[in-house]
């Protein structure tokens, strides 16, 4: 049966709002969209010499500088992308009306402008304790969570709480993911771990031959549906392409919960469900200043990397990609299929 680009309507379900978190819930196994492939048979060691762990040649000023960069000229390409008509042009009128919103009433906090980014607010630390008694995290022994600015107190408790931190290098352009644990940081540095620049100066970076499992994966919004789960980023993909290729890894399945932490305003019930892709990440729990809210989500989980919907251009900027595809190709001995050419922000190379 040929795949579709989009998924179909299924009827909104009724969430769970709770003030207090509660016990880990079941998920159902969704339809497999996508056959999820096989762990790579290298039986590597997954080290990676770079930057990371504590090596004193690392240039902490240079590699924010580039971050900064990056981060800027991205920003704008969005910004330009917003302004023209696209097929995609219903997410942006929601996410502007969201940032809009934020700071017009005042919930937006630094780095402001909160327009194209993950949006930090007001009260993100509250909604991060209340994630942060779940019974979900409490059990978690790994966690991935977005680099973000609001989730930084989340990545904070993940660490103080003993945990393994699973974070992305910024964009993936230059890496992969890397692995962080309090052990690894010196005496007193734990909120100097929970920034990219410390993530990139003392974590483990890894590769996709290491063997890890992700208990709970931790991902920023920009609006979200509470009734659904339906969910909608900053609009560059790369958390979808961070949950594919965990997928793929063997590093999580469909019951690996998905958690969300935003403000009360970003809440949405406008993200029409038939205009979904079949690569968009669906949440499990909201977590708010003031709330915890199991969607009880009926959007299936993506099962991979869908090469079809991949652009060339994006591929040419992902190291990380291009590997799994020549990998992929070298097994199967067949090539993958290339998604349609898009724009893409210009890029900088990090210094190493």
């Amino acid at each position: 049966m040929p795949f579709s680009l989009h998924r179909a309507t299924w009827p909104p379900a009724t969430p769970l709002l709770i003030r207090s978190p509660s016990a880990r819930r079941p998920l159902p196994v969704s339809p497999t969209l996508l056959p999820v492939r096989r762990r790579f048979s290298s039986q590597s060691s997954g080290k990676t010499e770079g930057p990371s762990s504590g090596s004193p040649s690392f240039d902490s000023i240079a590699f924010e500088s580039d971050r900064l960069r990056l981060d800027a000229e991205a920003r704008a390409s969005m910004a330009a992308a917003a302004a023209a008509a696209d097929p995609k042009a219903w997410k942006w009128r929601i996410r502007k009306r969201v940032w809009d919103l934020m700071e017009a009433e005042g919930i937006a906090r630094n780095p402001r402008p909160v327009h194209h980014r993950i949006p930090n607010f007001d009260g993100a630390i509250a909604a991060a304790d209340l994630l942060g008694g779940l019974d979900a995290f409490q059990n978690a022994q790994c966690v991935k969570v977005n680099p973000d600015s609001p989730q930084k107190h989340i990545r904070f408790l993940t660490l103080a709480g003993g945990k393994k931190l699973l974070t992305p290098q910024p964009r993936l352009r230059t890496g992969f993911f890397s692995v962080l644990d309090s052990l690894m940081l010196p005496p007193g540095r734990i909120n100097e771990g929970c920034t990219s620049v410390g993530v990139a100066k003392y974590g483990k970076p890894i590769d996709l031959d290491v063997k890890i499992k992700v208990d709970l994966i931790v991902i920023g919004s920009v609006a979200v549906d509470p009734r659904t789960g339906a969910r909608l980023g900053k609009g560059e993909g790369f958390a979808e392409l961070e949950y594919g290729m965990l997928r793929y890894m063997g590093a999580i399945d469909d019951s690996t919960l998905v958690v969300t932490s935003v403000h009360d305003k970003q809440l949405v019930d406008d993200i029409p469900l038939e205009k979904l892709l079949i690569h968009d990440v669906p949440v499990d729990i909201i977590c708010t200043p003031t709330q915890v809210i199991f969607t009880n989500t009926p959007i299936p989980k993506p099962q991979g990397i869908y090469w079809e919907k991949l652009s060339p251009e994006k591929l040419g900027q992902i190291r990380i990609l291009r590997e799994l595809k020549r990998r992929i190709e070298q097994e199967t001995g067949q090539a993958l299929p290339c998604g349609p050419s898009e724009k893409l922000p210009p890029t900088a190379q990090r210094r190493r």
